[in-house]
């Protein structure tokens, strides 16, 4: 097998690794937003707060085994994949609730109690003028979290995720040889954080033109 035979073979887990990246990244925005906008209302607070702080003070590689391997116990029936999905979700949730914190955190309380004082319903206060000023304060920090949870995904190959980490990991103990492998391994995962980076100045700039 030669270099571009390698290349190709390990390509084919960029499939398996943006499923995961996405599936996750929907799962917590998704939950990261939820959570944070009902503690900032005083919602279930205190269960939320739990659940951030046991999810950010355990390894995400114990999270993945609990869900994958003690989920059929529970009647949790989920692949590879799902599983993966699910844990990369709920873990990203987490930080991604106290990067919006701090941004909420961040606001002026003037916006509030504008919001209050126009009698504008919370739903599309939120919408239409909170959280847009919020992301444009955290817009960096989600970037970060996209980008460490790319890299976080690889963790699926301890599971045997077929993903661009695990096939490398296979050419090697056939070929007995790690560099060229990890290599590739390492400029797939590299090319894309570049993509994720260049996509979000891109946004930035944008937004930054729309504010003004």
């Amino acid at each position: 097998m030669d270099v571009l035979d390698t290349a190709l073979f390990i390509g084919h887990g960029l499939t398996t690794t943006l499923q995961l990246l996405v599936g996750g990244l929907v799962i917590g925005l998704s939950l990261g937003i939820l959570f944070s906008v009902c503690r900032h209302r005083g919602i279930c607070r205190m269960p939320i707060r739990c659940y951030v702080s046991i999810i950010r003070g355990t390894p995400l590689l114990l999270q993945l085994s609990l869900i994958y391997f003690l989920g059929p116990s529970l009647g949790i029936h989920l692949d590879v994949v799902g599983a993966g999905i699910l844990a990369f979700g709920l873990n990203s949730s987490a930080y991604v609730a106290e990067i919006l914190r701090a941004g909420m955190e961040s606001l002026p309380i003037g916006q509030f109690e504008a919001a209050k004082t126009l009698k504008i319903p919370p739903f599309y206060a939120w919408r239409d003028i909170l959280l847009p000023q919020v992301v444009r304060r955290i817009f960096p920090a989600i970037t970060g979290e996209v980008i460490a949870l790319l890299k976080e995904t690889a963790l699926i190959a301890t599971i045997g995720g077929a993903d661009v980490m695990r096939r490398s990991q296979m050419i090697a103990a056939e070929k007995f040889t790690y560099f060229l492998p990890l290599c590739i391994a390492g400029l797939y995962y590299y090319g894309l954080v570049r993509l994720i980076e260049c996509g979000a100045r891109r946004w930035e700039k944008r937004m930054a033109h729309v504010a003004h």
